[in-house]
Formats: C-alpha cells, structure tokens, sequence
C-alpha cells in the first residue's frame, strides 16, 4: 500500500499541497503517479484534503493534527486500516507529483526481497546522482552509504566534505519503504537528537542504529519545498 501524508501547514510553503499542478491540487498529481503501482490513501488533518481526495477518487483517512513527522501520520492510517505485520507500505509524499512510479516498484521489490530472505533491514529508501549546485542547497538532502548501500547519514549540508576534487553526491528522494511492523518500531522509537538538529526523520532510524537499504535510481523528479520550487515546476510542465 502507498500512504501519501498530507498536511495542510508548511514552515517554509503554507498550503503547498494544494498547489495547481497540471490542473490539479499537488497532493493529487503525486497520486496519480503512483496509482498504477499499488492502491493509494491520503493521510491528512484537513477535511478539505478529505474531500479533494474524495472529488478524484482516492480514499482519505483523518488523522490527528499534532504528528510531529509524515511517517507518524503514515502510522496511524496503517493501525487505522489494520493492515498486517509484514504488509508493505511506501510513504510517498505529497510534494512528489513528479516521482517516477518504476521508482516506487523498485522500494517495494526491494522490500520484498528483504522479506523472503530474512535480511536485517529496518526500512528502504532511494538516492539519486545530483550535481555540485544542488549538493550545496540545504533543500536537497544528501546521503552517504556504506558499501552495501545502507545509510551512514543524511544531511543538509554538503557531505562528505570535499577536501579536494569530489563531485560524486547521492541526493535522498524523499519515498520510504517499511513493513506495518518496522514502521509500527519506528514511530515508537524516542525523537533523535539529530532528527531535531536537522529536521530530517530518517535520522532517527540512523540515531538508534536501524538498516536503511538504499536504492540507487535514475529520477528527473523533484520535492517541491518553495514558492521557487513551484515556479520551477510550472515550467517543466509549459
């Protein structure tokens, strides 16, 4: 299953959501991206997403307005729904109306390979090659891996630091894969002191030591997390 967590309220892009994408609200163009892949449910605080959703044929669950992360949101639907321990579900977020659906098939593949061959994996996510410029801007969220292609960190920041000639930076795409019973852990776990410091929720599976395979993918798409964002999306689409 696909839960795309939809809150109303942005520091940085109030009412972002809802931004005409191609004719639609932007919560909506990143469902019907993904639709084809599995069955979609937006998670949201709002009734007006509820009945946006509704309008285009997607099922909609409320949820409560204080969750912290997306993934909490995500959470909730899942116990609300209640789907099965090893169920997969892909958080896929609002802002993706670009995200490619191959990429969300390889998250669950992935997910699934781990399943059948019992392998010590907390969660999945996906990283793409991303030039110097956007290594540079804090709105891209970098990640380094180990050899195996688990996460060591994310950040906003540049890393790793180049000492002398690097061009070689992973950006994180923001699609995160779990089963009911690792996303269940991972919404127990305490907040992570550096999940606070750089604002990015991933970090606290990183803080208490949790797997997070990652994929490497080809992707054109961006999260939209500015006005300037938009603009750059409106005219990918002219």
């Amino acid at each position: 299953m696909i839960i795309i967590p939809a809150r109303i309220a942005s520091n940085r892009f109030p009412g972002k959501i809802l931004a005409n994408i191609g004719g639609v609200p932007m919560v909506i163009a990143t469902a019907n991206r993904v639709k084809s892949i599995d069955k979609v449910v937006i998670a949201t605080d709002s009734e007006e997403v509820i009945n946006i959703a509704k309008d285009y044929g997607f099922d909609a669950v409320m949820t409560s307005s204080t969750h912290k992360s997306g993934t909490d949101r995500v959470n909730e639907v899942a116990k609300k729904l209640n789907l099965k321990d090893d169920d997969i579900i892909v958080n896929v977020q609002a802002d993706e109306p670009f995200i490619e659906p191959e990429i969300i098939q390889k998250v669950i593949d992935r997910l699934q390979t781990a399943k059948d061959k019992n392998e010590d994996i907390f969660m999945v996510s996906c990283y793409k090659f991303i030039s110097d410029k956007e290594a540079n801007d804090p709105n891209h969220v970098k990640v380094i891996t180990d050899f195996q292609k688990n996460a060591i960190y994310f950040s906003r920041s540049k890393i790793p630091y180049d000492r002398e000639s690097y061009d070689n930076y992973f950006g994180h795409l923001g699609i995160y894969g779990f089963t009911k019973k690792t996303l269940e852990e991972f919404c127990s776990l305490p907040n992570a002191p550096l999940e606070d410091i750089e604002k990015l929720e991933q970090l606290r599976a990183v803080y208490y030591g949790k797997k997070i395979a990652m994929i490497e993918v080809q992707s054109k798409s961006f999260g939209i997390d500015t006005k300037e964002d938009l603009e750059k999306a409106l005219t990918l689409l002219a």
